[in-house]
């Protein structure tokens, strides 16, 4: 069961969530993330499902952020079907990021429902 709607008033937050949701409903995957760099650049994903490689949506754009040169993130956003974040996921920005950095997870629509911390 979905919560009610979080509130977004960070613009930079609502951005972040609606890339994650325009990656989704543009490759028709099941689910969308996108994350930002301590320098601000945001990065944004799809999940990868081919039948000899799999990898998470919020998982690849941590990977695209650290192949482009990122050291740190600010934030993430993952929309999904799911109520929450994966553990796998929570690693992939604790690994960039370390514990605190807030993960925003949304519904198809973008909706967002809930704030975790890494």
């Amino acid at each position: 069961m979905v919560s009610a709607p979080l509130t977004v008033d960070d613009p930079e937050d609502r951005k972040i969530l609606t890339l994650a949701r325009a990656t989704r409903a543009r490759t028709r995957a099941p689910e969308g993330a996108s994350v930002r760099d301590q320098d601000g650049r945001t990065y944004a994903a799809a999940t990868v499902a081919l039948p000899s490689f799999s990898v998470t949506a919020l998982q690849l754009a941590v990977a695209m952020a650290v192949s482009s040169g990122a050291t740190g993130l600010e934030a993430a956003a993952l929309s999904t079907d799911g109520e929450g974040v994966s553990d796998v996921d929570l690693a992939a920005v604790r690994d960039l990021a370390g514990p605190g950095v807030p993960v925003l997870v949304a519904d198809a629509q973008g909706t967002p429902h809930t704030r975790v911390a890494s």
